[in-house]
């Protein structure tokens, strides 16, 4: 039987210590720390080309790294403890200390202490009506216990409800996060102008669902991208505004509805909404064989390594034999250095320049290993040429030719469907007004004894600044009459 009690003894000791706030602090804490390395190493639900590109790189190192789940943080079980942990703590804490604070909102103040000069800001002045102590203290907005000889009165409970209240919003953001990772889903999707996206999950260039969400759950629509226009400052180069004008259509047949995409103005349908993530430019080239047959006849996307837009990319053609690959720098607006080399010094295409290293040999694209669209595996492969091609320019690399005919503007476009969201805002606004409350009310108690004086003394909950003017108030009015 000893036993038996000794475990449940132990038991509430560590529900105790769990439910605790400085339990919930120290968990928050580890929550932040834990998700750093989120930020640091790849992950595979976002990136997996780059993860793969690490273990090539650090293959021992991965390893390690792997097996401590640092590749998937977010859903690693360390992570995942400590977040249940977290959830676990604020509610076990949170929620008696609501109940209790409920129970006391309509409860009267407590009783007058016996001894007064024991407490704040302890006074004494001549015998006064205590009804004109009530008014007073009723104009002060105190809750008021009147006995036969003696009142108490208090103010302030919602102190104590503004800091309940961001707690309780912290438990509404962390069930919002658990929602919109389990129900939730997001991709990325790169469109020049001219093509269409069909929300399926072919159309995406990364797509990550929920555990809890399927291909089958995404909403049905079409976005058909007219035109992107980009305005930068002549002088600093600076963006100032970027405007997409897309056609959407839903479901499948329905008329097609014009809508304007901003950096912060997502499109939205029903609970997915549609961003403009980022954009670039896809130089157009047609590329023939030694026969004069074209092989390849479009625009590639490339990727801006800086604010002027200055890009790389690379152009695969497999279909030809031997195999062959463009590594390229595109230039909307080329400039020349010394040391940079090639350059743009403007975001706008002013004069483009498309800069190839042609090379030839093994594009590794039947490894079955995923690579990216913008960078060549050059390791089985020679170069054979090296040109610099002006609009409309072409250049003969022996096994073919390649003309630079144009380029088009292509878009990033971020597909979110988040059910939590709405509910981590709403958290979000819920624990900023909680945090307010609580900074900025004062919780106080005053005490009026009537005996052969009138006593008047107060407690100021924290050493909260304010109650010595209040007693002074109180003390000049019954002075006066």
């Amino acid at each position: 039987m000893s036993t038996v009690l000794d475990s449940r003894s132990f038991l509430r000791w560590c529900w105790r210590q769990l439910t605790s706030m400085k339990t919930a602090l120290i968990l928050l804490l580890l929550l932040g720390i834990a998700a750093i390395p989120g930020s640091l190493f790849p992950q595979r639900n976002q990136n997996p080309i780059q993860v793969r590109e690490y273990f090539t790189n650090n293959p021992s190192t991965a390893a390690w790294l792997d097996r401590l789940s640092l590749f998937d943080v977010y859903s690693s079980p360390w992570f995942s403890a400590i977040y249940l942990l977290l959830f676990i703590s604020l509610i076990g804490c949170v929620l008696p200390r609501t109940i209790e604070h409920l129970k006391a909102i309509g409860a009267k103040p407590p009783l007058t202490p016996k001894y007064l000069e024991k407490m704040e800001y302890f006074t004494e002045i001549k015998k006064v009506d205590l009804d004109l102590v009530e008014k007073f203290l009723q104009k002060k907005h105190f809750r008021i216990r009147r006995d036969k000889l003696s009142i108490s009165a208090e103010k302030g409970y919602a102190r104590e409800s503004g800091n309940l209240l961001f707690h309780l919003s912290l438990i509404l953001i962390l069930i919002a996060i658990g929602i919109g990772s389990l129900f939730g889903s997001k991709g990325d999707a790169i469109l020049n102008v001219g093509e269409r996206f069909i929300n399926t999950p072919t159309s995406y260039d990364i797509l990550t669902f929920g555990k809890y969400q399927a291909e089958d759950s995404l909403s049905p629509f079409s976005i058909t991208v007219k035109d992107f226009k980009a305005e930068y400052d002549p002088i600093t180069n600076a963006p100032l505004d970027y405007t997409l004008t897309v056609a959407t259509a839903n479901p499948a047949g329905a008329s097609e509805k014009t809508e304007i995409i901003k950096v912060n103005k997502p499109f939205t349908y029903g609970s997915t909404k549609i961003y403009l993530q980022a954009n670039g430019y896809s130089p157009v080239v047609i590329i023939k064989d030694k026969a004069g047959k074209v092989v390849f006849n479009g625009p590639t996307p490339f990727l801006p390594q800086d604010g002027n837009l200055t890009s790389i990319g690379a152009i695969k053609v497999p279909d030809m034999n031997p195999q062959i690959g463009f590594v390229s720098s595109f230039l909307p607006t080329a400039d020349r250095d010394p040391v940079r080399g090639g350059f743009s010094s403007y975001p706008e295409v002013l004069d483009p320049r498309l800069l190839l290293s042609v090379w030839q040999g093994d594009l590794g694209l039947n490894t079955g290993i995923a690579q990216s669209v913008y960078r060549i595996d050059t390791s089985k492969m020679t170069r054979i040429g090296l040109k610099a091609l002006t609009l409309n320019e072409s250049y003969n690399f022996g096994e073919g030719s390649i003309t630079f005919t144009g380029w088009k503007s292509w878009v990033n476009l971020q597909i979110v469907n988040d059910p939590g969201k709405g509910y981590a805002l709403l958290g979000a606004i819920l624990a900023i007004s909680g945090l307010l409350i609580s900074l900025f009310t004062r919780q106080r108690r005053i005490w009026v004894k009537q005996g052969k004086k009138t006593q008047i003394a107060g407690l100021a909950k924290n050493g909260i600044p304010g109650l010595e003017d209040e007693i002074n108030d109180l003390v000049k009015e019954l002075s006066n009459e």
